[in-house]
């Protein structure tokens, strides 16, 4: 089956920043969570894979084929949401339609009004004098009114209220409810991910940490908390990551790899973020130092 994105090795550098051989696949028919902390690297991936940004080096294929063999039917293949909605302010949602119409051979008026109505956007009403969230819901029935297979989105929901969230991602999973359809999702919201993503990729510092199933993480990965003395009996190979705070150790683990005498916590997409991000990797050199300066 041909994969909606494959991203191999892809290199860009921007002044001081740059991404380091980020290598991911979003398999047709799935949704993946692209996380990672603000300046990680995520805004300028999706450029790049969208040919808004020209890559260094690398491979990008989208749909199986890179964007210059056929950048017309790709594009027309795609749906865009970033967290703003890039129109002149003084249109309106009517207005928009017009000008879509123009730009996609396949624009669905029909679909895109009825959008407008079951999302309770006023078509008549500017975009300067809208709410973000309402912007937002602009911008998702535009990305989605020309049929597209794969849905790029750039923190989508950032800044939007729970209730508006949650009315956001219904959308989404209706979108999936078509087995061809994809979606990259972009966000620092890790909850809104966790309740519809099949894979989550982690970039910190331009590079690719992690790219696993929701399912791998939620269950196959754990949390251990206890003290520096009481940590010596992990076995050392489970251990992937930890963080000191002033309660003790968090550490994380590989479950099936620790003894069921350990009670371990069951994570949250955070929880394992923060812990890769701000812990220490070289587990039995921190145990060694702290129980060296206790004595």
């Amino acid at each position: 089956m041909t994969n909606a994105i494959e991203i191999q090795k892809l290199r860009k550098i921007l002044h001081s920043f740059q991404l380091k051989d980020v290598s991911f696949t979003l398999p047709k028919g799935t949704i993946m969570g692209f996380v990672g902390e603000n300046g990680a690297g995520k805004t300028t991936t999706i450029k790049c894979i969208l040919d808004l940004l020209k890559k260094d080096n690398g491979k990008i294929k989208l749909f199986g084929k890179e964007m210059h063999e056929d950048e017309l039917s790709i594009k027309s293949d795609i749906g865009v949401v970033f967290d703003d909605l890039h129109f002149p302010q003084n249109l309106t949602a009517k207005k928009i339609s017009k000008f879509m119409a123009k730009v996609f051979s396949n624009w669905d008026d029909s679909y895109y009004f009825h959008l407008l109505t079951k999302l309770k956007v006023q078509e008549n009403k500017r975009i300067n004098e809208l709410s973000r969230g309402m912007k937002m819901k602009l911008s998702i029935a535009i990305a989605l009114s020309h049929h597209p297979k794969l849905l790029i989105l750039d923190e989508p929901t950032s800044g939007l209220d729970p209730i508006v969230r949650d009315e956001i991602l219904d959308i989404f999973l209706d979108f999936m409810q078509e087995e061809e359809h994809s979606i990259l999702f972009s966000s620092h919201i890790t909850s809104d991910l966790e309740k519809i993503a099949d894979y989550i990729t982690f970039i910190h510092e331009g590079k690719i940490l992690f790219c696993e199933s929701k399912d791998t993480l939620l269950y196959d990965y754990a949390i251990w908390r206890g003290t520096v003395e009481e940590s010596k009996d992990l076995p050392s190979e489970s251990i992937l990551a930890m963080r000191e705070n002033s309660f003790g150790l968090e550490i994380l683990v590989k479950r099936n790899e620790v003894s069921k005498a350990f009670h371990l916590y069951k994570p949250t997409i955070e929880e394992i973020m923060l812990i890769y991000v701000r812990g220490v990797h070289d587990f039995a050199g921190f145990v060694d130092e702290r129980l060296s300066n206790a004595q």
